[in-house]
């Protein structure tokens, strides 16, 4: 049998999930980072309106979550942190609300405005989670 990886998905209100997987994939803000077990240690910082996924999570499917600022934690002992600032699983996200965040930030979307840039990006990154395409 081969070994698992544990992995918990928290944000400052309450742990999203937690459970086991075989790989785990985050984009931080160096790139993206695929964890297996055996990985050696690494604290890194999720990028904006990152996507991480739980490969093999829930039965050998996949679990997937919007993190929107944080980290990705990896101990030696084959345990995965994602500590986000704010995250939702993605069945948790209601994509027609997601849908109108995007489309309302991006008509506000100007060089000059970071917050409606960010909350563009946050939206996409629900719609990405919960298995919707974005342009």
């Amino acid at each position: 049998m081969s070994k698992k990886l544990f992995v918990e998905i928290v944000s400052p209100e309450r742990e999203l999930w937690a459970g086991e997987g075989d790989m785990v994939i985050a984009k931080t803000v160096e790139g993206e980072i695929g964890i297996q077990p055996g990985h050696t240690p690494v604290l890194a910082l999720l990028a904006p309106g990152s996507v991480v996924r739980v490969v093999g999570g829930r039965e050998s499917g996949e679990v997937r979550a919007a993190a929107h600022g944080g980290f990705i934690s990896v101990a030696d002992d084959n345990r995965v942190s994602i500590l986000a600032e704010i995250a939702e699983l993605a069945e948790d996200i209601d994509v027609e609300r997601a849908k109108r965040a995007l489309a309302d930030a991006e008509s506000k979307v100007s060089p000059e405005d970071t917050e409606a840039q960010a909350r563009a990006l946050r939206a996409r990154s629900r719609l990405t989670a919960a298995g919707e395409t974005t342009a």
